[in-house]
């Protein structure tokens, strides 16, 4: 996440509808949104401030970084907006506290007499449901439309217990229902008009559209404009139901969509999670070693690996192709969820759809890292480059600089950085607190710095050749292949004098800085070199400089810090760094112990009341103010 480099990924985003998703430096989800032009909607919140409100203002300043899923349809968007919101209920967005989120056609085929209803919820009742879509008015005219079509039912009325008992409704007096509650249609009849109506839901518009387009001309024609736009309207929200969406399925069933993209170097595996039949989140998974490796066993692979290690086993696995051991692979997940599971290729329908989608994602992830992996390169090992041919040496990886803090001489620290092809490697970062230089010598600092940390590199190697062990171990075994020093010729002929007295060959450049401290040229082999300030190299050398600046800073602070409490509290008797932790905890500065009363230090569980008094009278007796300051 440290790499994400957000003006960068702005540039990249695609053009097409889809969802993002915006996630702080903690990684975690604080917003979703859907967008029908993702390129142009994720920017926008980067851009200055243009009214969106402060709550909006305040989470653009803690995005670290975004993701986005790219859909077919402004409607999938949205559907699949919903499904990631309900599922990590992120802290920016607006969040319903009941479940009637979007509309779906619900009917009962597990009645004898089946009904078409309108339902906000999605249940495992046996029922099927339709949508969900975008439009409540639009599905309510649908189902008022199918179910006058067809002839159906609309009452409550429990069939057949309850056929005859009452006389029919005023739908069946106005040819509206074809009268089930009074026998007047057999249950196999009705049923024959239920899959007509099914028929219709599944996605065979075109007879009533054609149906409804020759009512409303003809309408038109004898000037019926009222009728004529009746049937206009029922045309406009056909079409709404009839515009199809893959982010929730009605089968409700857990499944994984795995999706494969590669090339002959890199390959990313994507993973769309349905639950409930709900699409709720994907992600994508970095294969390496694949060169040459065909995409299937690459996919077998990935299945193997993921699906051993997680703890959630879906009732369907949908892949895009059939790998090695299928069947076998399909039990031993049967085994390990304890029940049956189903490995698929789809070729239709909406689960191939949604394959093709994953699909997708996975080309703009594998295409995207990428990119993103080439300028890493530019700004790594392609500045490296530009160092080793502005210097003229070869062989260039590690590079170490050093770096000296005090203030007036006070505490101080030498630090060392270390960067291995252009990258920190902080592991063998090393701090010095100097022990042989009293007062602001920042030349006899640097040599007791380089001195030790050379003589630890030449008694490691000595250590580890006794011992017989390969000499790349050890924390300061490894020596630099260039050496980086904080300044110019002083400082260079200073780690020159040290490698000379040690034996030891290493190239040393300085880092010759402006009035402003920032660097300007390179000052190596006498002679200082211009370099480019716009080139990569130059903005890395800047890196390692204020790196090994920040790293000395730092450490220098951090001993200020505890020698401003000791001066204060350590030299009075009776207090122990338990004591002084106490005491600090209580009291939150060290103005706040000065000010307190005997009754106030005693009252810390930890300070009996014969060392508060001497608390009391340390910072009370007269020629002892207890300053703090440096």
């Amino acid at each position: 996440m440290g790499n994400f480099d957000i003006q960068e990924e702005l540039k990249k985003l695609p053009k097409n509808p889809g969802v993002y998703i915006m996630r702080d430096e903690n990684d975690t989800i604080m917003y979703v949104g859907k967008a029908i032009n993702l390129h142009n909607r994720v920017r926008s919140y980067f851009r200055a401030n243009i009214g969106r409100g402060p709550q909006i203002d305040r989470m653009v300043k803690q995005i670290a970084r975004f993701e986005y899923i790219v859909t077919d349809s402004e409607l999938e968007a949205l559907v699949l907006e919903n499904n990631l919101i309900k599922e990590h209920c992120p802290r920016y967005n607006t969040l319903l506290k009941d479940d009637k989120t979007y509309p779906y056609i619900k009917v009962t085929v597990a009645e004898d007499y089946p009904r078409i209803l309108f339902s906000r919820l999605m249940k495992k009742d046996k029922s099927r449901y339709f949508g969900p879509f975008t439009s409540a008015a639009a599905v309510k005219d649908t189902i008022e439309l199918i179910n006058k079509l067809y002839g159906l039912r609309t009452c409550n009325r429990v069939l057949p217990r309850d056929i005859g008992l009452e006389r029919p409704c005023l739908n069946y007096h106005m040819k509206q229902c074809c009268g089930p509650c009074n026998g007047h249609v057999t249950k196999e009849e009705y049923r024959e008009r239920i899959d007509k109506a099914l028929d219709f839901l599944n996605g065979n518009y075109s007879v009533i559209l054609k149906d409804l387009q020759e009512k409303m001309e003809a309408a038109s024609e004898e000037l019926d404009f009222e009728n004529a736009a009746r049937y206009r309207d029922l045309i406009a929200s056909v079409k709404v139901v009839a515009q199809k969406q893959k982010m929730t399925d009605s089968s409700m069933e857990d499944k994984d969509i795995v999706a494969i993209a590669a090339d002959d170097k890199d390959a990313v595996v994507q993973v769309f999670f349905v639950r409930d039949g709900r699409l709720i989140g994907r992600e994508h998974f970095y294969m390496t070693h694949v060169s040459d490796t065909p995409k299937e066993e690459i996919l077998g692979n990935f299945v193997k690996q993921f699906y051993a290690g997680t703890p959630f086993i879906p009732r369907q696995l949908l892949l895009p192709d059939e790998i090695e051991d299928m069947d076998i692979i399909e039990k031993w997940l049967t085994q390990r969820k304890g029940s049956r599971v189903y490995i698929t290729v789809p070729e239709r329908g909406q689960k191939e759809k949604l394959m093709e989608l994953a699909a997708q994602n996975a080309e703009l992830v594998l295409s995207k890292d990428k990119e993103r992996i080439k300028r890493e390169e530019g700004r790594t090992i392609g500045a490296v480059k530009e160092i080793e041919s502005l210097l003229g040496i070869k062989g260039l990886t590690r590079m170490e600089a050093y770096d000296i803090s005090n203030i007036s001489g006070f505490a101080n620290v030498g630090s060392m950085v270390v960067y291995e092809k252009g990258k920190p490697k902080k592991s063998d970062y090393r701090k010095f607190r100097i022990k042989t230089v009293a007062g602001p010598d920042d030349y006899a600092c640097m040599k007791e710095v380089l001195t030790r940390r050379l003589l630890h590199g030449i008694e490691e190697r000595h250590d580890l050749e006794v011992r017989d062990i390969d000499a790349q171990y050890g924390s300061f075994t490894k020596f630099p292949d260039l050496i980086l020093m904080d300044g110019g010729r002083g400082q260079v002929n200073i780690c020159l004098q040290v490698l000379e007295e040690l034996g030891i060959t290493i190239p040393v450049c300085g880092m010759v800085k402006d009035d402003n401290h920032r660097t300007r040229g390179l000052y190596y082999n006498n002679v200082e070199l211009p370099i480019d300030t716009r080139s990569e190299g130059f903005k890395l050398i800047t890196r390692i400089q204020d790196e090994a600046h920040r790293f000395a800073i730092e450490y220098h602070r951090s001993l200020r810090s505890k020698a401003q409490v000791k001066s204060s509290l350590d030299d009075i008797p009776g207090i122990g760094p338990a004591r002084r932790k106490a005491l600090m905890k209580a009291f939150k500065s060290i103005e706040d112990i000065r000010q307190a009363s005997v009754e106030d230090l005693s009252a810390v569980p930890e300070i009996p009341l014969s060392t508060a008094q001497q608390i009391y009278d340390f910072f009370h007796t007269e020629g002892v103010t207890g300053d703090v300051s440096d």
